[in-house]
């Protein structure tokens, strides 16, 4: 099993971070006590631009929750489009080549799903097989590459693709002036990422996946996610999380790492969820890493924002074409999200 490529697509409206604090504090006049709270926790979340899938402005405009998700549609097919075609072309492939296309998001819903729809947007194959994936949020990037790994590995002469399209703009909810809200308004952005995971017989260069582990902690559901109702998605947040970052993460890593009689010191590089500064704080710590160590994670976060289940997959696209690993070295690809849960990949370059 091997990753052939990675694509991603961003969307053509690109803010600072300070641009983005004006256009919602300006909303929330009024509302907001102390503005300078919502301008302390944008500058404390490490970014500083983020790609929007639509002008600013035009935010002001969505009244309903309907009208959120209809504009996830319309984004979501254009950027999927480009995620794949890139791809793709990067693998030397063309679209007949796709067995089976796997698309995963928590930011918006369709049905027909987006893979139906890109199916007649893009000519896919009428007889690819389709996985659309809803409500694994930020693990989902990680988790979706193993569920790929395992089709090409049952039909090693065929190629899966995974798609991650997250417009986290479309959730927020201007209502809310709750502390996670605000983080969230700060932290999460919009774009897509596309990966071509490809089995043994199919030729091709690229990283092997050797194996990936999932990982479950019971009753810890209330620790992110959404709330559902009326307005859309309400973002679920708790302080509690990097704790269970830091709880978890080093036995699961170990216990991961021995099934394949390797060791922490055996990593040469460490793909890591962008998930916000005190998520990667604690994932270092608990590792015995540092800051450097998820240096290209730290880079994706302040250039682009935490883009859910895409950020992962970014994160991986930068290793792929600018960072390079040496040939027969070892990487752990790993993320987090609602569950609580972890997904981790082992992969030899």
């Amino acid at each position: 099993m091997r990753i052939l490529s990675v694509a991603s697509a961003m969307p053509q409206y690109s803010y600072s971070q300070q641009e983005i604090f004006q256009e919602l504090c300006n909303h929330w006049q009024g509302q907001l006590e102390h503005p300078e709270v919502l301008e302390r926790l944008h500058q404390r979340v490490g970014v500083e631009h983020r790609h929007l899938a639509y002008p600013l402005e035009e935010y002001r405009q969505i009244q309903t929750w309907g009208q959120a998700n209809d504009r996830w549609i319309r984004a979501g097919l254009e950027l999927g489009d480009r995620a794949i075609s890139t791809a793709l072309e990067r693998a030397g492939r063309k679209t007949a080549d796709i067995s089976a296309l796997l698309t995963v998001s928590v930011t918006g819903i369709a049905a027909p799903s987006l893979d139906a729809k890109l199916t007649n947007r893009m000519g896919l194959p009428l007889d690819m097989r389709r996985t659309p994936i809803f409500g694994l949020g930020c693990v989902a990037g990680a988790a979706g590459i193993a569920q790929a790994a395992d089709y090409v590995q049952a039909y090693p002469d065929r190629i899966a693709v995974l798609l991650s399209v997250e417009l986290c703009s479309l959730t927020w909810q201007r209502k809310d002036i709750s502390v996670a809200n605000m983080i969230a308004s700060g932290l999460f952005a919009d774009g897509a990422a596309a990966v071509v995971v490809a089995g043994d017989s199919v030729p091709g260069t690229g990283p092997e996946i050797l194996g990936h582990r999932s990982s479950f902690y019971a009753n810890s559901e209330h620790l992110m996610g959404w709330d559902i109702s009326e307005e859309g998605f309400q973002i679920v947040l708790s302080p509690e999380v990097p704790e269970i970052v830091q709880q978890n993460l080093p036995r699961d890593v170990d216990g991961f790492l021995a099934e394949h009689n390797l060791r922490r010191r055996d990593i040469g590089s460490w793909i890591m969820h962008t998930g916000g500064p005190k998520i990667l704080d604690a994932g270092a710590e608990a590792l015995g890493l540092t800051r450097e160590d998820f240096a290209p994670s730290w880079e994706c976060l302040r250039r682009a924002g935490n883009m859910s289940s895409a950020s992962v997959l970014l994160v991986l696209e930068d290793f792929l074409y600018n960072i390079h690993p040496p040939a027969g070295s070892y990487s752990v690809l790993g993320a987090m999200g609602p569950g609580f849960c972890a997904e981790l990949l082992l992969l030899r370059w």
